[in-house]
């Protein structure tokens, strides 16, 4: 099977440093030249992702938070880009984010999924992280669970 006859990677991209870490890490571990969507999942409130410094919002205003998602995710899809894939940016309006990171896969029938491990939230994410261990737990498809470097 060539790189063509594979769906796209999907990037959970949160503007974290580690969602930049698992970027460039499967950018290293993948051919150059695979199909992306770079992806960021929001929520009004808590809104679910880092913006870039210079992106304000008002985080009750759901306009203004889906706003500041499409340009964390464009953010990301440049940085894939950065490493070689052919990357578009989508936000979507999900919770939890487990959720929207598996239901994008299934909908763009996504071969891979890449995210960064925040190992937040309870002695078993120590490891993995809620959001990376929902995905790998609920999802039927391949996923990348990238740990940050000691």
């Amino acid at each position: 099977m060539n790189r063509d006859d594979l769906g796209p990677v999907l990037f959970a991209y949160d503007g974290s440093d580690l969602a930049r870490l698992a970027i460039e890490e499967a950018g290293r571990q993948l051919e150059p030249g695979r199909d992306a969507v770079v992806l960021t999942v929001w929520r009004p409130y808590a809104v679910g992702f880092i913006p870039p410094p210079e992106v304000k919002f008002d985080a009750a205003a759901s306009e203004e938070v889906r706003k500041a998602a499409e340009q964390t995710a464009a953010q990301g899809a440049s940085m894939a880009q950065a490493v070689r894939c052919r990357a578009q940016s989508l936000a979507v309006k999900e919770a939890p984010t487990w959720k929207g990171i598996a239901r994008v896969a299934d909908d763009r029938d996504a071969s891979l999924i890449v995210l960064g491990s925040h190992g937040k939230s309870g002695f078993p994410s120590i490891f993995v992280g809620s959001v990376a261990g929902a995905v790998a737990a609920h999802c039927g498809r391949t996923v990348l669970i990238v740990h940050r470097r000691a």
